[in-house]
């Protein structure tokens, strides 16, 4: 089948790998998911090559080369490059591979000189397209099934799976970044198989979990996993919200909660640390859950009127439910999910640390500044951000708009925290200085001579030199006390007057009252 027009939309750095091995006497074919991408019109992400050149062959044609497998795949480096994906381009012999015992890496490998049988080894039709010079190789009807938007694998779905069984992780993956749909024999065979996948190492499990989460529809590709048996092997605890319904504003169960907040972390583009976050702030909440009757059957004491005390007698049973402690329980899983899945320990911290704080903006008008600076402080003033957004995304987990007066209250809150303070350690000069260089002893005059300095340099920033308060330091301080201490008093009215508008500007910025 001709497609000229592919060509035009390969890179010159690709080019140059594969001229230089059609000039040695190789074939040399594009083959994959950059086949696949180019025909859909997207980018690939890297660049694969196959050809019928061994691996010392290989080498021997370019300057700087990898080579360290057993699979016979080079990586040659290159220095010149329009964009970082294309340093490296992976060139691999045509292979055969034989039975995988281990139902991850085949038991042995060995090179072909015939371009059929690198195909037919490949996991899915969609990838198992080849181009060269012009012409698309598709053996296995992988146009037809792009063309259909439907994902099957290359011969046998359970011969694939058992195979390498991370391969089912990757249909659920692939069919989400590019909205396909799974095809029944394929669906079939994943159900069947999902046992294989606790053969598979949680490395290997996490990086493909990682990409779903990172794909555009990640909420999408948990209710899959979910579906075909998979999250199982994955993240279990997840399937503990299903069915645990809440109560109070929550339209959700616990389950689809989690989804949406997943789900508009990635609609935000946010990072991987907010989008885990999201999926896993209320995983704690079916642990903790209590029902309101529950509390009164066990013998809770409310007054009466008139001070005397009875026991409430069972109500009707109503679905009303609590969380209390939630955010500690599910701290606690989170950090035991990431561990089980090696997740490097920065981002596992950050992520812990997150979920336990979740809960902490709950009443902007019970909340005090001082408040809001200690949680800072326990998070970061880096991370604190973050956290406003993992809010964000719980909130639209509730089916409600993304902000409201409450989170523009908070945001003030936040910077009102965040701004530097307008105080005497601003000043050029400080206590100390005075001390030692103008003899200045400690005491209320040295207070009320900085205020009065402060006022000086709020008026006239450009006055803020040692030289020029050294100066006038050494005037104050031949006034007298009550005339000092009237110029210190009025540089703090000053002071408190300016924090004062700062901090009625910001709320102003963000809509809310003080």
């Amino acid at each position: 089948m001709a497609t000229k027009d592919l060509s035009l939309q390969i890179p010159i750095e690709v080019s140059r790998v594969t001229e230089a091995l059609e000039k040695a006497g190789f074939e040399a074919y594009l083959v994959g998911g950059c086949v696949r991408d180019l025909l859909m019109g997207r980018e690939p992400k890297d660049w694969d090559v196959t050809t019928n050149a061994r691996p010392e062959e290989i080498m021997g044609l370019f300057e700087k080369t990898v080579y360290e497998n057993k699979f016979g795949t080079v990586a040659v480096i290159q220095e010149d490059v329009s964009q970082e994906t294309l340093r490296q381009i992976e060139v691999t012999p045509y292979r055969i591979e034989t039975k995988y015992s281990d139902f991850r890496h085949p038991d042995e490998v060995k090179f072909s000189k015939d371009l059929k049988d690198d195909l037919k080894r490949r996991d899915f039709t969609i990838n198992s397209l080849a181009y060269r010079k012009g012409q698309l190789t598709d053996m296995f009807e992988g146009l037809k099934d792009i063309e259909e938007k439907v994902l099957r694998t290359v011969g046998s779905p359970d011969e694939r799976f058992q195979e390498d069984a991370l391969r089912m992780l990757r249909a659920v993956r692939i069919s989400i970044e590019l909205n396909f749909t799974i095809s029944a024999e394929t669906a079939d065979s994943i159900f069947k198989n999902k046992d294989l996948l606790k053969k598979i190492s949680s490395e290997r499990i996490r990086d493909e979990f990682v990409k779903i989460i990172m794909s555009p529809n990640p909420s999408g590709g948990i209710v899959l996993l979910e579906k075909f048996g998979l999250l199982e092997y994955v993240l279990p605890e997840l399937k503990e919200g299903l069915g645990c319904f809440q109560s109070g504003e929550h339209v959700y169960d616990v389950w689809n909660h989690l989804l949406y907040a997943l789900q508009h972390a990635a609609d935000k583009n946010w990072p991987l640390e907010i989008r885990l976050s999201a999926l896993l702030h209320d995983i704690g909440k079916p642990r903790s859950r209590r029902t309101r009757v529950q509390d009164l059957a066990a013998g809770r004491f409310t007054p009466k009127a008139g001070g005397m005390a009875r026991n409430l007698a069972p109500a009707p049973p109503k679905k009303e439910f609590t969380f209390y402690g939630h955010e500690v329980i599910g701290a606690r899983m989170t950090k035991k999910i990431l561990e089980r899945l090696k997740f490097p320990k920065k981002e596992s911290e950050l992520i812990e640390k997150l979920v336990r704080h979740h809960m902490f903006f709950s009443d902007t008008e019970l909340i005090t500044l001082s408040a809001v600076r200690r949680i800072i402080t326990k998070i970061g003033k880096e991370n604190i951000w973050l956290l406003m957004n993992l809010r964000e995304c719980d909130r639209v987990g509730t089916n409600k708009k993304e902000t409201s007066y409450r989170l523009r209250k908070y945001f003030a809150m936040i910077e009102t925290a965040l701004r530097d303070p307008i105080s005497v350690s601003q000043l050029k000069i400080n206590g100390e200085y005075m001390m030692r260089e103008l003899g200045i002893r400690p005491g209320p005059r040295m207070g009320w001579i900085l205020n009065a300095l402060l006022e000086e340099v709020l008026d006239a920033p450009e006055k803020n030199t040692v030289e020029h308060l050294s100066e006038l330091v050494k005037s104050m301080n031949m006034l007298g006390d009550a005339e000092l201490k009237a110029l210190g008093e009025r540089g703090k009215e000053k002071k408190e007057e300016l924090e004062e508008r700062e901090i009625e500007d910001l709320h102003k910025k963000h809509g809310v009252r003080k």
